[in-house]
């Protein structure tokens, strides 16, 4: 199957390559380079409707062929609860099938998929083709407020954990939530910070509040991660993505922004909207609050939900937002502190043009090499910055044993 390598892209790396001597072909590179995306949301889509992710799968963003054609190497499967279903108390089991999912899918194709708990398994692993798959968990929430649980989804293969996702939990104050009953983390997520780094699961900061950021980052012992962040000079007054004060105290210890693909992120027009929604919907659940206590009909949700796509519809994005916004990181916390969280399958589809799916990595390569990066450059963007903070999480965990 071809690289869907845009004939634009391809024009922008060949000038490039006039102008400061050859570059090595995007695809090739995309190859060669050890490639980790630390947010991709198959199994929650597989919660919603089985797919063989091992042959090709018209409806996603991730299967095996496209992740081949890409030079996908490392993909972080989430493991995505929502505050909803943390509320009903199903979020812990909901995980469990989700990694049972991802298992389902190495147990029935081992020849081109295999899971991956530690970077020093990398290499054997991935001999023969295969596509290694990482856990992450978007949430805290199926921990409940037991830390015995964390051990128990670290034996389960769970590498990263993003504290807390659109409401504040148990853990942590959400920076799309209201309410900051925490102002940063609980005295609970204090331990929780504390006890993965004795685990050696990466401290996962997007979707926290600044508070909980600045509290977390310093906390931990170990350098922490964004996994799927931008960066807010782009945004501004999206808390959800990172200040430039929060990002250069990640890099400052160590750690490292993983850029998000998703429009919603790097699209101003569409940042604006996301922020406006959850304080929509925010809104709407105070008053079905104040409508059951009053024995009232509720506003019915769904059709809330429908409205709200009707008068905000997707906005088009180029690939540059995505390039802007990895620039940016890299000239203002360095080479080291980058890296990729797409969110592909996450995102409804709202992604820029050229970054579709994990086949598209190579038109990011050749968009960067077309800004003046080095091969040694973007192998580390695309995935060796990661592998060294999470080589460095694993290590601190060891000397605390």
């Amino acid at each position: 199957m071809p690289i869907r390598l845009s004939a634009s892209l391809l024009f922008l790396a060949a000038g490039h390559a006039l102008a400061a001597g050859p570059a090595t072909d995007p695809r090739q590179l995309a190859r060669d380079a050890v490639i980790v995306d630390t947010h991709i949301d198959a199994p929650g889509e597989l919660m919603d409707g089985w797919r063989d992710l091992g042959q090709l799968t018209p409806d996603r963003e991730f299967d095996y062929p496209l992740a081949r054609e890409g030079g996908l190497d490392v993909a972080f499967m989430s493991i995505y609860t929502s505050p909803g279903q943390d509320r009903a108390g199903t979020a812990q089991a909901i995980a469990h099938k989700q990694i049972d999912a991802v298992e389902a899918m190495v147990g029935r194709h081992p020849d081109r998929f295999a899971l991956l708990a530690s970077p020093g398994d990398l290499e054997r692993l991935r001999a023969g083709g295969r596509v290694l798959l990482a856990l992450g968990m978007e949430n805290g929430a199926p921990i409940g407020g037991d830390l015995a649980e964390l051990a128990r989804f670290h034996a389960r293969g769970v590498r990263y954990i993003t504290l807390a996702h659109s409401e504040s939990n148990r853990i942590s104050d959400s920076s799309y939530g209201r309410q900051r009953q925490w102002q940063g983390l609980s005295p609970f997520g204090r331990e929780v910070v504390a006890e993965m780094n004795r685990l050696g699961i990466m401290v996962d900061v997007s979707h926290l509040s600044d508070d909980a950021v600045r509290q977390a980052v310093a906390l931990s012992r170990v350098p922490v991660i964004a996994s799927h962040s931008g960066f807010r000079h782009f945004t501004p007054g999206f808390e959800r993505n990172l200040s430039d004060e929060l990002a250069k105290a990640i890099a400052a210890r160590g750690g490292v922004v993983q850029v998000t693909f998703g429009s919603a992120f790097v699209n101003p027009q569409m940042a604006a909207d996301t922020q406006a929604y959850f304080v929509a919907v925010a809104a709407l659940e105070q008053r079905n609050a104040a409508a059951r206590a009053a024995g009232r009909p509720e506003e019915d949700k769904a059709a809330f939900e429908d409205e709200w796509e009707r008068t905000h519809p997707p906005r088009p994005t180029a690939i540059d937002a995505v390039v802007d916004q990895i620039d940016y990181g890299i000239r203002m916390l360095g080479i080291d502190h980058v890296g990729l969280g797409s969110d592909f399958d996450g995102v409804s589809g709202n992604l820029p043009e050229g970054l579709r799916t994990v086949a598209d990595y190579p038109n990011l390569v050749a968009a960067l090499q077309a800004r003046g990066y080095s091969d040694a450059d973007l192998e580390k963007v695309l995935g060796g910055n990661l592998l060294r903070v999470w080589t460095a999480v694993e290590a601190g965990s060891a000397s605390k044993r």
